[in-house]
C-alpha cells in the first residue's frame, strides 16, 4: 500500500491534470499514470481515476454552465446516449482486446489534431446552427460512438468530443464546456459503477480530487477569458500526448 508522502507528487500532477482537462481534455493522461506510479494495483487506479476525475469535470463544467458556454438542449439529448455507449464499450472489453485498437486510434487522434491546426479558422468562430437535422445526424450517433469508446479503451474521449462539437459549428470553448459536461456524466456513471467494486483508495482519490476540481476551476476559467485561440494552442499539445500514451503502451 502507497505511504501518505505519495501525495507531495500526486496532489501538483492531479492539479495539473485538471487544468488541462478542462481546456482541451485528456487530463486522464497525467493522472492514471500517476496512480499507478504511486504503487497502486490497476483495478485500484483505474477506479480511483474516476473518483477523482469527477470532481474535475465537475468543477469545469459548473464554471462553463454557469457563464452560458454549455449548449444544454443539445447536451441533455446526447448525454444518455453517451452513457448507454460507455455502458456498451466496457462489456465489449470482455470479449474484444482493446490494446489491439490502440495504435490505429493514435494514428486517428493526431489526424484529428492536424485537421484542427492546419485549418487556421476552425473553432475559432461560432457558427453553430441550432437543433438542425444535420446537427442532431452528426452529434446524437457521435455521442453513442465515443460514449462506446470511452467504456472500452477511454483516452482521447474529450479530444473527440471537441472534435465532434467543433465540427458542427461551436466555438473550441463552447466545444470545451460541452464536452466536459458529457465527460462528467460519463465520469459519474462509471464511478457509481467502481464503486460498487469496492477498489477505490479514498484517502489518495479524494485529496487528488480536491486538487484536480481546483486546476478544473482554473483552466475553465483560463479557457473562457483567453478564448478558442487558447483553447486551440491546448487542444494541440493534448493531441500530441493523448496519442503518444496509445502509440507507446
Amino acid at each position: 500500500m502507497p505511504q501518505p508522502e505519495v501525495l507531495l507528487y500526486g496532489l501538483p500532477l492531479a492539479f495539473l491534470a485538471g487544468f488541462i482537462d478542462a481546456v482541451a481534455g485528456g487530463g486522464g493522461t497525467i493522472t492514471l499514470p500517476t496512480l499507478f506510479f504511486m504503487g497502486l494495483s490497476p483495478a485500484q487506479a483505474v477506479a480511483t481515476n474516476k473518483l477523482l476525475a469527477i470532481f474535475g469535470s465537475g468543477s469545469a463544467t459548473f464554471q462553463y454552465w454557469r457563464k452560458g458556454h454549455v449548449e444544454r438542449a443539445l447536451v441533455l439529448r446526447l448525454i444518455p446516449l453517451a452513457l448507454i455507449g460507455s455502458a456498451l464499450g466496457a462489456y465489449l472489453v470482455h470479449f474484444v482486446n482493446p490494446n489491439a485498437f490502440r495504435t490505429l486510434v493514435g494514428v486517428v487522434i493526431l489526424g484529428v489534431g492536424v485537421l484542427v491546426l492546419v485549418n487556421k479558422r476552425f473553432g475559432l468562430e461560432d457558427r453553430y446552427p441550432g437543433l438542425t437535422p444535420r446537427t442532431l445526424a452528426l452529434t446524437l450517433p457521435g455521442a453513442l460512438i465515443i460514449g462506446v469508446y470511452d467504456g472500452f479503451l477511454g483516452p482521447g474521449t474529450g479530444t473527440f468530443l471537441m472534435f465532434l462539437f467543433t465540427l458542427v459549428g461551436f466555438n473550441l470553448v463552447r466545444s470545451s464546456g460541452n464536452a466536459r459536461t458529457i465527460n462528467f456524466a460519463t465520469n459519474l456513471g462509471a464511478f457509481l459503477f467502481f464503486l460498487i467494486g469496492g477498489q477505490m483508495v479514498w484517502w489518495i482519490g479524494l485529496p487528488m480530487g480536491a486538487a484536480n476540481a481546483l486546476g478544473a476551476t482554473l483552466g475553465a476559467r483560463m479557457a473562457m477569458l483567453r478564448g478558442s485561440g487558447f483553447v486551440k494552442v491546448m487542444y494541440g499539445l493534448i493531441v500530441v500526448l493523448v496519442a503518444a500514451r496509445l502509440l507507446t503502451q
